[in-house]
């Protein structure tokens, strides 16, 4: 069993693989206080359960990988493995580890890790070109090229971000449920707000995707766009570009990575 971790800005989601196929996965937050050992009875108690695993941490588990955009959970992360989980190989996505994607940027050690492992994934499953969006904490645009190279990408504010700032700044405003309004002319303030979220980023998504096939390619119809995140559902039927959607893709380029590192080595 191979255990992947991606660890975001808001959320961690934890995949278990035995082989290509995810049979479990977990969705937790992402706290930047929590401590190895904490990090650890929590795996345990998600993880203890499992009829494929045993009932101590780190039993049936045969690898780990792990990327984060939070440097301070990749030092606990470290941790963890190094504890709780020494007589088993794991890889933390960092420099230096082989991810089989050439970055063409100023500074490629500035790219988030989760975005290099998107587009790993991409590639593998969809070839290139290729756009990967992915709704977290910040929407992200990651455009790879028909090489299979990281070229560039777009960094936007987030679904909840922006609701949540739509809310605070605005004096008559609220925090809302992200949901689907009945229509998109709101009837009130809360489906109002609802519709200008789900539109407004549907639009974001087309308008932005559209600019960067036509860079990407000399065809923009051969640029597969990929969605991913925990609010792609939410945007996946308004949004008129989106041909794929993997909400597994960075867990997927995790297992990549590590095979890449470890099982092939």
């Amino acid at each position: 069993m191979l255990l992947t971790i991606d660890v975001g800005n808001t959320q961690t989601v934890l995949g278990l693989f035995d082989g290509e196929d995810i049979i479990e996965h977990w969705r937790i937050s992402t706290d930047p206080r929590r401590t190895a050992d904490e990090l650890a009875v929590l795996l345990q108690g998600l993880m203890g359960r499992h009829p494929l695993l045993g009932d101590e941490l780190g039993d049936g588990i045969e690898g780990i990988c792990i990327c984060s955009t939070v440097p301070s959970v990749l030092h606990e992360m470290r941790e963890v493995t190094r504890r709780y989980y020494g007589d088993v190989p794991a890889i933390l996505v960092e420099p230096g580890v082989k991810t089989g994607v050439p970055i063409l940027m100023d500074n490629p050690k500035e790219v988030g890790t989760d975005r290099i492992i998107n587009a790993a994934a991409a590639v593998e499953l969809y070839g290139g070109p290729c756009v990967v969006v992915d709704f977290g904490t910040a929407t992200t645009f990651d455009a790879v090229s028909a090489r299979g190279e990281y070229v560039g990408g777009v960094i936007a504010p987030g679904i909840e971000i922006s609701t949540e700032a739509l809310g605070v700044r605005g004096a008559q405003l609220r925090k809302i449920e992200i949901a689907r309004p009945r229509s998109v002319i709101g009837k009130n303030t809360v489906e109002a707000m609802q519709s200008g979220i789900l539109y407004g980023f549907a639009g974001q998504v087309d308008g932005v995707v559209g600019r960067m096939a036509r860079e990407l390619a000399d065809d923009p119809d051969d640029v597969t766009v990929i969605a991913t995140g925990g609010l792609a559902p939410l945007v996946l039927g308004e949004a008129t570009v989106i041909d794929e959607h993997e909400p597994w893709l960075t867990l997927i380029g995790l297992r990549l990575v590590y095979e890449r590192n470890v099982a092939r080595s």
